[in-house]
C-alpha cells in the first residue's frame, strides 16, 4: 500500500506526460493508467510549522506576521500557505515538504524501475524504459530539493522574466531550504478557465524562448502552474521540473520543422535520426516511406492548419508499429507543446500551436547565425542551384507574422507597415545572411535583365535583315531566364508582397520558355515595375522611419550589389571566351 499512496498521485498528475510517450506504453496501458484517480490529502498545519521552524531556525512568528491556517493548495509532494514577511511585509508563498515523502518515493521509483524493465521485456519495446523513468526520477528528486527549485526559478526569471507580459514570481533564497520554499505570492486564475487567445500566444511566444532559443524549459507546464494575473499577465509557477534542450537538438528540431512544412519527407527521416529518435542504421527509405504517409495530409493545408495533437497521435501510431525509440528527454519537450495547445484548445477549439510557434522558427532560421541553420537554410532556398524565391517568401511572410505586442496582434494590412518590417529584417545585423542572399539573387536577375535587353534591341534591329528571321539571337541561358522571373519576384517582395499571386499567375516557376516574345515580355514587367513610381514611393517614404544604422547599410548596398553584378559580368565574359 505504501507504493500505491504515494506513486499514484505522481503518476496522476504526470500520466499526460507519460501518454505523449508514443511507444513507451501500449494505447492499451494508456487507457487504464488514465483511470488512475486518488486525492492527495493535505498533512496537518502543525507539522508543516514544525517543519518550517526546523528548517530556518526560528519561531514562526518571527518569520511571519500571519499566516493562512489551513493550506491554500496541495500536492503529491508538498503544500502551500499564504504568509506574510515579518521583515518587510510582502506577500508570499511558502511551500512545505511533505514529511517521509523522499524515502518512500525513492522505493517507489525503485519498483517503478523494475516494472518498467519487466514491461519492455514481455512487449519487446525499442525504447528503454528503464532510462525514461531514470530521467523522470532524477528531475523527481531534483524538485524535491527546493533550493534547486528556488536556483531554477530565479534562473527563469532571469531568462524570460523581461518578454512582454510575463510574470516570473521573485524567490527568497533566505528564506529557502531543502524541505521548505519562499516565494512571491501570485494572484489570478487558471489559465485553462479564462478565455484569453493572447496569454496563450504570449506562453507560445514563451514557450518558444525556453525550447529553442535558451533550450531551459519549464518541463510541468500544467494549467495549475500557469495563471493568468489580474493586470493582464501570464504567470508561471513552480520550478521544480525543469529540462535542458541542448543546442545540437534543438537546431534538428527547427530543422524538423522546416522540413515537415515544405513536404521534404526524406530529410524529416534524416532529423529524426538527429533527434535520437530512429538509429542511424534504420532503413531510410522505409521510415521516408511511413513519414509521408503519416505527415503529408496533415500538412496539405498549410502551417497555420497543422494540429499538434493530431500530429503526436497519427505518429505515436507510427512509431510504435515501427518500434522507433523514444529518447528520454522527449516526453518531456512534446508534453510543454502539447499541454499549452489543450489549453489553447479551451480558448479557441481551431487553434494550432505549431502555427503560432512556425513564426518565431522561420525567424530564427532566417536570424540565426549558427552555421548549422545557414546551412539548412541554404539548403531550402536551393533545390539543384535553384533559387527558391517561394521558400523565400514563405519564410518572410511567416517571419513577419512572429509578434506579442497587443496592438499588432491584429491583422495588418498597411503596405508601409509591411514594407518597414521587411527593410527592417533585412538591414538589421542578424539579416546579413538573408541579405547576402537576396543581393546575390538581384545581381544574377540584373545580368539576366541587361542580356534579355540586349536581346530585344537584337531582335528589333534585324527584324528587318532578309533571311534573319529564322534566326535566334538570344543569348540568355534558361538560367538566365530564370534569374530574370526571380527578379520579378523579388521586386514584388519589396513592393510590401503586393502582386505575387497576380505574378505567380503570370510567370510559373515550372514552364519552360518556349520563344524569344515570352522573354521580352517578362523584361517588360521588370522595366514596368523598376520604373513605377506608385511602387517605389512606398519604400522611399519608409527609409526615414528606419534605424540609423539600416539607412546606412541601405546605402552601401548599391556598390555591393554594383561590385557583384561587375564580377558576374565578368566571368561570364571569361568564360564565353574560352569556351
Amino acid at each position: 500500500m505504501k507504493f500505491w499512496n504515494s506513486i499514484v498521485p505522481l503518476i496522476q498528475e504526470r500520466v499526460s506526460s507519460l501518454s505523449t510517450g508514443m511507444d513507451l506504453i501500449p494505447p492499451s496501458y494508456l487507457d487504464e493508467l488514465s483511470l488512475l484517480q486518488d486525492r492527495i490529502f493535505p498533512f496537518s498545519t502543525e507539522v508543516a510549522i514544525n517543519t518550517i521552524e526546523q528548517e530556518l531556525g526560528l519561531p514562526i512568528e518571527e518569520l511571519f506576521s500571519e499566516i493562512s491556517p489551513e493550506p491554500v493548495a496541495a500536492a503529491s509532494l508538498g503544500q502551500v500557505y499564504q504568509a506574510r514577511l515579518r521583515r518587510t511585509g510582502q506577500v508570499v508563498a511558502v511551500k512545505v515538504q511533505r514529511p517521509g515523502v523522499q524515502a518512500a518515493i525513492s522505493l517507489d521509483i525503485l519498483i517503478l524501475r523494475f516494472l518498467a524493465g519487466l514491461l519492455r521485456r514481455t512487449r519487446k519495446l525499442n525504447t528503454d524504459l528503464q532510462a525514461v523513468v531514470d530521467e523522470w526520477a532524477s528531475s523527481l528528486f531534483r524538485e524535491m530539493d527546493y533550493r534547486t527549485e528556488a536556483n531554477n526559478g530565479l534562473k527563469f526569471r532571469q531568462l524570460y522574466g523581461g518578454i512582454p507580459d510575463v510574470l516570473v514570481p521573485e524567490m527568497y533564497l533566505d528564506y529557502t531550504t531543502r524541505r521548505v520554499l519562499v516565494m512571491e505570492w501570485v494572484e489570478g486564475q487558471k489559465l485553462s478557465e479564462v478565455n484569453d487567445l493572447y496569454m496563450v500566444e504570449v506562453g507560445t511566444y514563451c514557450s518558444f524562448n525556453q525550447l529553442l532559443e535558451y533550450g531551459f524549459y519549464h518541463a510541468d507546464p500544467h494549467p495549475g502552474n500557469l495563471l493568468r494575473t489580474y493586470d493582464g499577465k501570464l504567470a508561471y509557477l513552480d520550478f521544480g521540473m525543469m529540462g535542458e534542450f541542448k543546442q545540437e537538438l534543438r537546431n534538428g528540431f527547427i530543422e524538423a520543422c522546416l522540413h515537415l512544412v515544405n513536404r521534404d519527407f526524406g530529410a524529416l527521416a534524416k532529423d529524426f535520426v538527429t533527434l535520437g529518435l530512429i538509429p542511424p542504421t534504420a532503413d531510410k527509405e522505409a521510415v521516408t516511406k511511413a513519414l509521408t504517409g503519416v505527415f503529408q495530409n496533415a500538412v496539405a493545408k498549410g502551417v497555420r492548419n497543422i494540429s499538434f495533437g493530431d500530429l503526436l497521435g497519427d505518429l505515436g501510431t507510427t512509431m510504435y508499429k515501427f518500434k522507433f525509440r523514444i529518447p528520454s528527454y522527449f516526453s518531456l519537450v512534446i508534453r510543454s507543446l502539447a499541454v499549452l495547445e489543450g489549453v489553447a484548445i479551451g480558448a479557441n477549439p481551431d487553434y494550432k500551436v505549431l502555427g503560432s510557434t512556425y513564426p518565431w522558427i522561420a525567424r530564427k532560421v532566417l536570424t540565426d547565425s549558427s552555421p548549422e541553420l545557414k546551412s539548412s537554410l541554404q539548403a531550402l532556398l536551393y533545390e539543384e542551384g535553384i533559387f527558391k524565391i517561394d521558400r523565400l517568401e514563405s519564410l518572410l511572410s511567416e517571419a513577419l507574422r512572429a509578434r506579442t505586442e497587443r496592438a499588432l496582434l491584429r491583422k495588418q494590412e498597411d503596405e508601409r507597415v509591411v514594407i518597414k518590417q521587411i527593410l527592417s529584417f533585412m538591414l538589421a545585423e542578424k539579416g546579413a545572411f538573408v541579405r547576402d542572399i537576396l543581393l546575390q539573387e538581384f545581381a544574377k536577375g540584373l545580368d539576366a535583365l541587361g542580356l534579355a535587353t540586349l536581346d530585344s534591341i537584337t531582335a528589333v534591329a534585324t527584324a528587318s535583315i532578309p533571311f534573319t528571321s529564322t534566326f535566334s539571337f538570344s543569348t540568355m541561358t534558361n538560367e538566365d531566364k530564370i534569374n530574370l522571373r526571380t527578379l520579378h519576384r523579388l521586386l514584388l517582395l519589396l513592393s510590401g508582397f503586393q502582386g505575387i499571386e497576380n505574378s505567380k499567375a503570370v510567370i510559373k516557376e515550372d514552364i519552360p520558355y518556349k520563344n524569344q516574345q515570352m522573354t521580352s515580355e517578362e523584361a517588360s514587367l521588370v522595366f514596368n515595375q523598376l520604373a513605377s513610381i506608385q511602387d517605389i514611393l512606398p519604400i522611399l517614404s519608409v527609409i526615414p522611419e528606419l534605424p540609423p544604422e539600416s539607412q546606412q547599410q541601405l546605402l552601401n548596398l548599391p556598390a555591393d550589389l554594383t561590385g557583384r553584378l561587375i564580377s558576374r559580368a565578368a566571368a561570364r565574359t571569361i568564360r564565353r571566351i574560352i569556351l
